[in-house]
């Protein structure tokens, strides 16, 4: 697949709930990333930055796991087939290799935080991003 032929709209990450806690364990759908590139690095920070919420000092890597299937997040690119990122290709080394702060940073790649209008801090007023 290319990004030649995005989805309408862009490409879409769905997150989900190991816990059970949602609805068929879907949180959200993160829309209009631009490029399947970059939805696949979304869904891999956001997913990387769920296992780093489960891991604990001098947790061993079986344990780091445990916890994050029963508490963590993860992420599929919907329509994407065999080109979106998953999960399971990277969770062992998660598990085992401590992740840096870019590593974990999904928000620099959120479309939603870079879509939002800036807001003048003197009067509230909305003044469009360049």
């Amino acid at each position: 697949m290319s990004d030649l032929f995005a989805p309408h709209g862009g490409w879409r990450v769905r997150i989900l709930d190991l816990s059970g806690g949602a609805e068929d364990n879907i949180v959200e759908e993160v829309k209009g990333f631009p490029t399947l590139m970059r939805a696949n690095a979304f869904a891999r920070a956001y997913v990387r930055d769920s296992v780093e919420r489960c891991r604990s000092p001098g947790a061993a890597p079986r344990d780091v796991l445990e916890l994050w299937f029963k508490f963590g997040e993860d992420a599929e690119i919907l329509d994407a087939g065999e080109d979106g990122w998953r999960s399971a290709t990277e969770l062992a080394d998660f598990a085992d290799r401590p992740a840096s702060e870019v590593e974990c940073d999904w928000r620099a790649l959120d479309p939603r935080l870079h879509d939002a209008p800036d807001l003048n801090e003197e009067d509230g007023s909305e003044e469009p991003q360049e």
